[in-house]
């Protein structure tokens, strides 16, 4: 098990009460896959710097550091592809915290 920090940009047009439960639903997805959640944080809303499309001009930033198996990253990257609440995931290895002496 490797330790995994995933960031979400979620597809906030019209539906910033929506957040929490996508957030459920991305955390639940993760669990049913095999990760073990540590946190998750939300971060905010931002305007993108870039436009490639202008339907999504800005979108809900959040991170989750989670452990899983490193077969799981592609199979979660390909199931949150099809996840039209999720405009955009970077999946990146995250450090071990080490507790202090």
């Amino acid at each position: 098990m490797k330790r995994y920090e995933g960031l979400f940009i979620l597809n906030t047009a019209g539906k910033e009460d929506g957040i929490k439960d996508a957030l459920d639903k991305i955390s639940a997805e993760i669990a049913m896959a095999g990760g073990k959640i540590e946190t998750v944080q939300k971060m905010e809303r931002k305007t993108f710097v870039r436009v490639a499309d202008k339907k999504h001009t800005s979108g809900f930033y959040a991170n989750v550091i989670f452990t899983a198996a490193p077969a799981l990253i592609a199979m979660l990257r390909s199931k949150f592809a099809l996840n039209e609440e999720i405009f955009r995931v970077i999946f990146t290895d995250s450090p071990e915290i080490k507790p202090a002496k």
